[in-house]
């Protein structure tokens, strides 16, 4: 079924991305907008505008109800979820199909069977993929029974979510109890499912992803991501290609991703996640993310593909355009998330208005933003204002192309990320490339050295990407 009218589910500069992609193939667009949005750069966009509901995200943004109701009044054929709020929510999934929409994703089954981290494991263990020691757990005794085959360190997460949330690192036997109880009861407010797992740590680690594009028959990969520089289970940096990578793990890796697509029959947009043991040179299944991912732009600029033109092209119910051997790659790109946060005040998020705001442009620069000058960031959502993506022909030239447009990149109004990522950007670990994911940490630890530091509270080492569930 060709997709004609477009309902947008999402905000920021993910609603601009689909909205352009659906200019280009003139597919008409509605977005849903929360009460806090309708006056939004997307909705001044979009060729018209539903009103989703009041600002909270539970009330709007996160209410499968409020979409259908949105979808249906607008006379949409499809629902884009983007990624965050309902992007893996088999609710919404099923909800579509029962009103004769079409989902931009994959199957409600596939969403739940993906969402739950146990099933998935096991999935990717049945594709004949490596995993990390661990398993359930639902008692302190059973977890102490556990880690004569984990060993220490060892992580408790959540088996229904992500976003950090019920995820706790236990260093010493000791910790154990108190780290399963704090785990249980986060998982179970975050996600109404108290499950965890546990599962060995790795350290140093590298979070290295793989893109899949799938129809349900044919699978795809489209290189993989490098996504290590994280605080607090939180991306702020993304590379393509993942740099140092040896070609033999990289293939393997590439194998890994599409023999388990195979193996679940997937159909749409993907990613499989995995955790590179750098120490050892192997990698280990993590999670599949069954959306698109806000570090998308990289592969694109590597392959010069528009992947939300290919997954809109797989929910009409058409095959792949693309064979393996089309998808060719190129350069180097680098992707900086530039959030409304502050990095003097442990990250906290700062809502308020962007009075000025220039972007950077030239050759090998892509700004996606979602705010402008005049534009207010709301306290309801996620702090993402732009994703400044830059590529070159090699990694050397993308991050002098990255630094330059830094320089040139300036939010007035409220305070930003920015100068972190000039500073990050600058220092001689992340230029070598194959920074691991506890390197952050180490960078913003009081104490460490470097030009320019400012007094930046320490943060935890990551291992997974956390888009949470409100990301806009």
């Amino acid at each position: 079924m060709r997709i004609r009218r477009l309902l947008v589910a999402n905000r920021g500069e993910i609603a601009l991305r689909i909205l352009g992609t659906c200019e280009r193939l003139g597919i008409e667009t509605v977005l849903a907008a929360s009460d806090a949005d309708l006056d939004s750069p997307a909705a001044r966009r979009a060729d018209s505008v539903v009103r989703l509901g009041p600002a909270l995200p539970a009330h709007s943004y996160l209410s499968v109800g409020a979409v259908l109701r949105a979808a249906l009044a607008s006379g949409a054929g499809a629902v884009h979820p983007g990624y965050g709020f309902l992007s893996e929510s088999p609710a919404l999934a099923d909800a579509c199909a029962s009103a004769g929409l079409s989902f931009v994703g994959p199957s409600a089954e596939h969403l739940r069977a993906l969402g739950d981290k146990l099933r998935a494991r096991a999935a990717a263990v049945a594709a004949g993929l490596p995993v990390l020691p661990g398993g359930e757990v639902t008692s302190v005794a059973e977890a102490e029974s556990l880690l004569d085959r984990t060993g220490l360190p060892v992580l408790v997460k959540a088996v229904g979510g992500g976003g950090g949330r019920g995820m706790r690192l236990v260093e010493h036997a000791g910790e154990l109890a108190r780290a399963l109880e704090l785990s249980v009861a986060e998982a179970h407010a975050a996600f109404g499912d108290g499950r965890v797992y546990l599962e060995r740590y790795v350290a140093p680690g590298r979070h290295v992803e793989v893109q899949l594009l799938a129809d349900g028959e044919r699978v795809l990969h489209v290189g993989e991501r490098d996504c290590s520089v994280q605080r607090r289970y939180q991306k702020l940096l993304e590379e393509a290609p993942a740099a140092g990578l040896p070609e033999t793990l990289r293939l393997s890796m590439h194998a890994a991703a599409v023999r388990l697509g195979r193996h679940l029959g997937y159909r749409g947009l993907g990613t499989v996640e995995f955790l590179v043991d750098v120490g050892r040179e192997d990698f280990f299944f993590l999670e599949v993310n069954p959306r698109i991912q806000v570090e998308h732009p990289v592969t694109e600029a590597t392959t010069h593909l528009d992947l939300v033109a290919e997954q809109l092209y797989v929910a009409e119910g058409r095959p792949l355009r693309l064979g393996q051997g089309d998808v060719a790659f190129d350069g180097h790109a680098i992707e900086c998330r530039v959030n409304a946060e502050d990095p003097e005040r442990d990250f906290a998020p700062s809502p308020g208005t962007v009075t000025s705001m220039r972007l950077p442009a030239g050759e090998g620069i892509r700004v996606d933003a979602g705010a402008q000058s005049g534009s207010t960031v709301p306290p309801y959502y996620d702090s993402l204002l732009a994703k400044l993506v830059v590529s070159g022909p090699d990694r050397s030239a993308a991050i002098a192309r990255l630094a330059g447009a830094l320089d040139r990149f300036t939010v007035d109004g409220v305070p930003t990320t920015i100068p972190l990522h000039r500073r990050l950007v600058a220092d001689p670990a992340f230029r070598a490339g194959g920074v691991d994911t506890g390197w952050l940490s180490r960078v913003l630890a009081p104490g460490a050295g470097g030009a320019h530091q400012p007094s930046f509270p320490g943060a935890p080492g990551a291992l997974e990407e956390a888009e949470v569930s409100t990301r806009g």
